[in-house]
């Protein structure tokens, strides 16, 4: 929604801007110029990206309309589930939450936490970190830097629809030039054609220009700036996930271990101790 927001707001400055100062609306709409650039752009990402990037760049702009972000809700969840699973890891044993682990779709600790659940990423991270916990005698060190491998994977995944849809912003201002050079060669061939001709047919070729230009700045390398949020926020979930398994495995009892992670949640949805702590003792009842 904000990013449609956004792209009506850059449209209302420039196109507001463009008709105060006198500007005819019919001179802008060009459909050669739009073929050119945007063909040009659509031909460029499909060459230089494999069936899974381009997957990836439609679902990241997916994500832009739905303006997908964490909540303060979404991180206590997370807390509260860590909360329970530890628990009853230290009440019960490791093996008691192996059913929960195997099927997490099946399991009560996990279904009470129905938004966790869709995050397919996030409950891998957690199933597979203590299935590893339970069948090997993994260090704390050493689970700390395979939980870093795999985020720092799954981030530089995250990151492919920014930087693809960045290298079409790279490319746009390049195109509107070819589709001005295109415009000026046609006008070369009017040369003869009166003075008001020339005119019409040099402001056409430079609409590409304008184009390009526009694109450029006004809507695709903002839509990569966007994706590149998304894939920060993503890494920030992850590491709470993270700080807290490492936690519980290091030694921390549950609420410390849940204290931690609660420690690096990004200030702005951050609970604080006392919601933790009101909510803990709810979950408790």
């Amino acid at each position: 929604m904000f990013a449609l927001i956004g792209a009506m707001v850059v449209l209302g400055s420039v196109l507001g801007g463009y008709l105060w100062h006198g500007g005819n609306l019919h001179v802008l709409f060009q459909p050669s110029e739009y073929l050119i650039i945007g063909g040009a752009a659509i031909g460029g990402f499909i060459i230089a990206s494999p069936p899974k990037v381009m997957r990836s760049v439609f679902q990241g702009l997916l994500n832009i309309l739905k303006g997908k972000a964490y909540t303060k809700a979404d991180y206590m969840e997370v807390l509260l589930l860590m909360s329970e699973i530890f628990s009853k890891i230290r009440k019960e044993g490791l093996v008691s939450i192996e059913a929960d682990v195997d099927n997490p779709e099946a399991s009560k600790i996990f279904s009470a936490y129905p938004k966790f659940l869709k995050n397919h990423h996030a409950v891998a991270l957690v199933t597979d970190t203590l299935r590893t916990v339970m069948t090997t005698s993994i260090a704390p060190h050493e689970l700390e830097s395979l939980l870093d491998s795999e985020l720092e994977a799954h981030h530089e995944e995250l990151m492919i629809p920014s930087k693809s849809i960045n290298n079409v912003a790279d490319a746009l201002p390049g195109l509107g030039i070819v589709a001005a050079v295109v415009g000026v060669i046609l006008t070369m061939a009017k040369i003869s054609e009166p003075p008001e001709v020339l005119g019409h047919s040099i402001g056409a070729a430079l609409v590409g220009t304008f184009l390009g230009v526009l694109m450029c700045y006004g809507f695709v390398g903002p839509a990569a700036r966007n994706l590149e949020h998304i894939a920060g926020e993503e890494r920030e979930y992850m590491n709470v996930l993270k700080v807290a398994l490492v936690s519980f495995v290091g030694g921390a009892a549950p609420q410390i271990a849940v204290e931690f992670a609660r420690r690096i949640i990004p200030g702005n949805v951050k609970p604080s101790f006392i919601e933790v702590e009101d909510a803990l003792r709810e979950l408790k009842k």
